[in-house]
């Protein structure tokens, strides 16, 4: 029911910024819970931020709040994720995932549609 692409990775120094952006192609992207996940080398996948359907309700992990920011812009068909202040443990596969609303609750329990990822290295 819907596509979805990240970009906006790359090299960065510890210390900077990116902003991660994952890009929906169909209809009814407002009607998903958006989230964002992260795979660093050599381990499992972990949850970092989700956001409901109407960019209102937002749950951060521990390990990222205070430095990351997820937003949505339905216009758009967009999801975000600014990152501030990263370090070298930020370096990670980062994908983003959607569940429709009609079949989930909040927080979800799990995703149904993922992106390809996109690569972040934090140096230093």
């Amino acid at each position: 029911q819907v596509q979805l692409v990240e970009s906006g990775g790359g090299s960065v120094q510890a210390g900077g910024s990116l902003r991660l952006s994952c890009a929906a192609s169909g209809r009814d992207f407002s009607n998903y819970i958006m989230g964002w996940f992260r795979q660093p080398p050599g381990k499992e996948r972990a949850f970092i931020a989700a956001i409901n359907s109407r960019g209102i309700i937002i749950n951060y992990a521990d390990s990222v709040k205070g430095r990351f920011t997820i937003s949505r812009d339905n216009a758009k068909n967009t999801l975000y994720l600014q990152m501030n202040s990263l370090k070298p443990e930020d370096t990670a596969v980062y994908y983003c995932a959607g569940q429709p609303v009609y079949r989930s609750t909040w927080p979800p329990k799990q995703y149904d549609y993922w992106g390809q990822g996109t690569q972040v290295t934090v140096s230093s």
